[in-house]
């Protein structure tokens, strides 16, 4: 399955480098690091799924590689979960209310915990020890939205990998969240996926500014360093 072009022009690296005083790469201690897998879910990703992104499909592989090399090395995985909670204590008004009933009524039926399309992706290596975190915002760091940011302090992580759909929206909201709540951030650029090359390489050149952004391999090779070390 295809991924995206990622590409991210040479000035804007230069620009972010000039800022930093140079090129400083995030170093992975693998026993802090958690890999946050974003909505990899059936609503998403399936075939005639109500938020289809086929590009999504195409990422399984890599986010895969990322899960096993950090879970290797006793890091933390963590699958994210969208979900609808129509009883939650503070309703999302400035989204749902922009919507029709009939389109509410579409993403309440697709991801109400417990629905089909609320599911993760059955080709996820999902493992027993794994936290499978819902969430009900875009970004997993909306406070009283998401327990994320509690069960990470709790393992005393204080660096992420990110995977997930989409790119430019939850993907880009937590990861932006994240660093300015002063986690370390690797953003995986072919562990990502929306819709559209432009789109997603244009919330690339957002994300150098927010941690380093890296391919699969890059991130692998980052925390098999960090086992050394």
């Amino acid at each position: 399955m295809s991924m995206h072009q990622s590409y991210i022009p040479t000035e804007v690296l230069d620009r972010v480098a000039w800022m930093r005083g140079g090129h400083h790469k995030i170093l992975v201690d693998p026993a802090r690091t958690a890999h946050i897998i974003i909505d990899l879910q059936v609503g998403f990703m399936g075939e005639g799924a109500l938020l289809e992104m086929p590009t999504a499909r195409g990422i399984v592989e890599n986010v895969n590689r990322v899960s096993k090399a950090l879970r290797s090395a006793s890091g933390t995985i963590a699958y994210l979960q969208y979900k609808i909670d129509s009883d939650e204590p503070h309703h999302w008004r400035s989204h749902y209310n922009r919507m029709t009933p009939e389109a509410y009524g579409r993403m309440r039926a697709a991801f109400t915990d417990g629905s089909e399309q609320h599911a993760l992706w059955p080709e996820l290596d999902v493992q027993p020890e794994d936290l499978i975190v819902p969430k009900t915002r875009w970004s997993a760091f909306t406070p009283g939205t998401c327990a994320l940011d509690s069960l990470l302090k709790e393992k005393n992580i204080d660096t992420l990998i990110i995977t997930g759909t989409t790119t430019n929206c939850c993907c880009e909201s937590t990861m932006r969240e994240a660093m300015q709540m002063g986690y370390h951030v690797l953003f995986v650029q072919d562990g990502n996926a929306t819709r559209g090359d432009a789109v997603h390489n244009a919330s690339l050149v957002n994300m150098v500014l927010f941690g380093d952004v890296v391919t699969a391999d890059e991130a692998i090779a980052r925390i098999e360093a960090g086992k050394i070390a």
